[in-house]
């Protein structure tokens, strides 16, 4: 039978995800370089909520990893935010304590500056164009490897859909309807700017903060894809939803280096292989999946869903276009990214 060798990062943090495995302390522990060739290798992998496409991507990951490399290495799950939000998951994930995580981009913007270019709004013409970018290895694999120096890299993305707002008070048509409305957003500079520019007041804050926070007004209403209306139930207070589908940022993979460079080069090109199978498995999981939100959004909330002429919308925010183009550590990127839509 073969034995099963855990991995983690030494010290406190470690310990305590020990207990979370159902290890004892007394366990002994051995790196991979340590494992013999008979172990099995067991990776840890956490990730906060999300919606069941990409819940089900993840695991799909897990399987592909275990098939490719004949059960050498597992992946375990810590889901449903068990080790934080996506900020702290990020973390465990660079000092090593868990070995992947996915993420948001805009949740990467201040490990590195490359990952900001996604909250851009309206950066993509279609939904046609955003693909063409993000199966580009050309623009993609810089952008990657952006965080190797903080100890992890970007493996693959995952389709997060459009984003667009959703309101407690009434439908949004105009830039005009969001002025003086507090609205949600990522902690991510870009949209920030983007929702002042648009005349609202934006509110950064965790997805796990959302909902407590439109249901006390605290905020008039948030933005994101369709998923958080029923899956999070969101759509139970804020009850209009209008495309005007101002971004579209991708979901990351990401994977500690320090465990990357421990694995044999099968084990390694495997989960590269698993992951880039994994991203193909979601987009048609995520796109199916869309309509089915949707419709129990509208039959279990009451949820009303509004199209939106953008013009007004792009116009408005086109100062931000403006020093994305003109900035010397953007301007490449930026303009990689517009020749695609062409």
């Amino acid at each position: 039978m073969k034995k099963t060798t855990l991995l983690f990062a030494a010290g406190s943090l470690s310990l305590g995800l020990l207990g979370l495995s159902g290890c004892g302390s007394n366990s002994s522990v051995a790196t991979v370089a340590e494992a013999d060739a008979d172990e099995t290798v067991t990776l840890r992998f956490a990730y906060a909520s999300n919606s069941q496409p990409v819940i089900d991507a993840m695991n799909e990951f897990g399987r592909l990893v275990k098939e490719k490399t004949a059960g050498s290495v597992q992946i375990q799950y810590f889901p449903d935010g068990q080790l934080g939000g996506e900020r702290e998951l990020i973390e465990l994930t660079q000092s090593g304590a868990v070995d992947f995580t996915k993420v948001s981009a805009s949740a990467l913007e201040s490990f590195s500056k490359d990952y900001s270019i996604f909250s851009v709004p309206y950066l993509f013409n279609d939904e046609e164009h955003f693909f063409r970018v993000m199966d580009n290895a050309e623009i993609m694999d810089p952008i990657y490897q952006s965080t190797s120096d903080l100890g992890f890299t970007g493996l693959t993305y995952y389709d997060s859909g459009q984003r667009s707002f959703y309101m407690v008070d009434g439908p949004i048509h105009s830039p005009d309807d969001l002025k003086g409305k507090k609205i949600r957003v990522m902690q991510s500079e870009t949209a920030i700017k983007m929702v002042e520019l648009l005349g609202g007041s934006a509110v950064p804050m965790g997805s796990d903060e959302v909902y407590t926070s439109l249901q006390s007004n605290l905020i008039n209403g948030s933005e994101n894809n369709e998923f958080v209306l029923y899956t999070a139930g969101h759509g139970g207070v804020a009850k209009y939803y209008s495309y005007d589908e101002h971004t579209r940022v991708p979901d990351i993979l990401i994977m500690n280096d320090a465990i990357k460079e421990q694995l044999s080069a099968e084990q390694e090109e495997a989960i590269s292989e698993a992951a880039r199978e994994s991203t193909i498995f979601e987009i048609d999981a995520f796109s199916k999946a869309i309509e089915e939100e949707k419709a129990n959004a509208q039959k279990e909330h009451g949820v009303q869903f509004n199209d939106v002429d953008n013009a007004p919308f792009r116009e408005a925010v086109a100062p931000l276009h403006d020093a994305f183009r003109n900035d010397p550590a953007y301007r490449e990127l930026y303009q990689m990214i517009q020749d695609q839509g062409a």
